[in-house]
């Protein structure tokens, strides 16, 4: 399919519900979706059957199959700084076009396979139904975390760019680490980048697979992709890749992996020395608007068994994650919809849903200032 050909099925996007629009405020006129980039499709990739289940490591880079564990949901999360912004972005649909698979829509949209998959459980993700509408999981509750720099939120695969103080931060999936081979957490700063990186594979990659390379040089077999950003944490990038497909999934060995046309954008912006901080939230909590939302993403297990199937296994709503609520809706804890909540955390479709509507006006003021939304 040529990018004219791709490009001529967009539609016009459209409000996906009334509830979101609640707190979002009356619907704006849609906007013409930019080009595609012209990249080898994915689609391309998976249909010669090189793709990977969650259960299958990329040997071809040295990585191995691994147990999977997840993090706690019952800690609660620190609060959000004061002044910092709850929500970014905004919830849209799309029309299915002939030749689309969820790999294109994703990559189109800049979001990752799991996500996407996550947001629309019922859409078959090689063969979906030309005219149905989906779901683009756009809207998000931002982590709770120090907004500067760049954010990475493992639990939703995610890394946000705080370009400009004051401005909504720039946001784009991520290929992240596997169980054992995972993307560490705390902060650390950009020490170096590179256009045209060379990948030395470890020590540990050469012992267990020893047909690789000791280096292998910028091009196509490149892992690393086009560009690289270098932390300062060993052996962990923020970098391209040369298997997009790979992009929202937890397939790497601990370094970030973004999409060619989004890791140009971020070696340009982003000058050395940028703060990077690394945080695992997969269910966030926060409110807008004078409404309480909870946005809950897949776990790490769950992640792994939507790639599989498009089902997961459901989690019970712990008394942990119960009580973080409450505190959360402080007096206005008596106004949480449990069944919402219960469903939300059941489903995770990873978007923001409407747990509590404030009944007074007055309750919006009763929130800290840690949790009011400058726009």
């Amino acid at each position: 399919m040529t990018t004219a050909r791709k490009t001529a099925q967009i539609p016009l996007l459209a409000a996906l519900t009334a509830a979101l629009l609640v707190a979002a405020g009356p619907a704006t006129a849609s906007l013409p979706i930019p080009k595609k980039p012209p990249t080898v499709k994915a689609t391309e990739v998976a249909q010669k059957k090189n793709d990977r289940t969650a259960g299958q490591a990329d040997v071809d880079t040295g990585e191995t199959s691994l147990p999977v564990s997840d993090v706690d949901e019952n800690i609660a999360l620190p609060d959000y700084p004061a002044g910092a912004r709850i929500m970014s972005g905004e919830m849209k649909t799309y029309t299915i076009g002939e030749e689309d698979t969820l790999l294109d829509i994703a990559r189109h949209f800049s979001l990752g396979y799991v996500e996407l998959r996550a947001a629309n459980p019922d859409v078959d993700p090689w063969a979906p139904m030309p005219g149905e509408t989906m779901v683009i999981p756009s809207m998000r509750l931002l982590p709770r975390a120090k907004q500067e720099g760049i954010l990475v939120n493992l639990g939703e695969m995610r890394l946000y760019y705080f370009k400009e103080a004051g401005k909504p931060p720039l946001s784009y999936p991520l290929g992240i680490g596997r169980e054992g081979l995972g993307t560490p957490t705390g902060e650390t700063r950009i020490l170096r980048k590179a256009d045209g990186p060379v990948w030395r594979p470890t020590e540990r990659m050469r012992k267990e697979k020893t047909w690789l390379p000791v280096s292998v040089p910028p091009g196509a077999a490149n892992p690393l992709g086009t560009h690289a950003l270098y932390l300062g944490f060993p052996q962990i990038l923020i970098h391209g890749s040369n298997k997009p497909w790979g992009i929202g999934r937890r397939v790497s060995s601990g370094c970030m992996r973004m999409y060619p046309e989004d890791i140009i954008k971020m070696f340009n912006m982003t000058p050395i020395g940028t703060k990077v901080t690394i945080v695992n939230q997969p269910i966030k909590i926060g409110w807008y608007g004078g409404g309480l939302y909870l946005e809950a993403n897949p776990s790490m297990t769950q992640s792994n068994e939507i790639e599989i199937d498009g089902t997961h296994t459901a989690k019970p709503l712990d008394d942990g994650l119960k009580k973080f609520i409450k505190d959360v809706a402080g007096k206005s804890a008596d106004d949480i919809d449990w069944m919402t909540v219960k469903k939300a955390v059941r489903e995770r479709r990873g978007y923001p849903i409407q747990i509590v509507v404030p009944k007074k006006k007055s309750d919006a003021d009763e929130t800290s200032n840690a949790t009011r939304v400058y726009n």
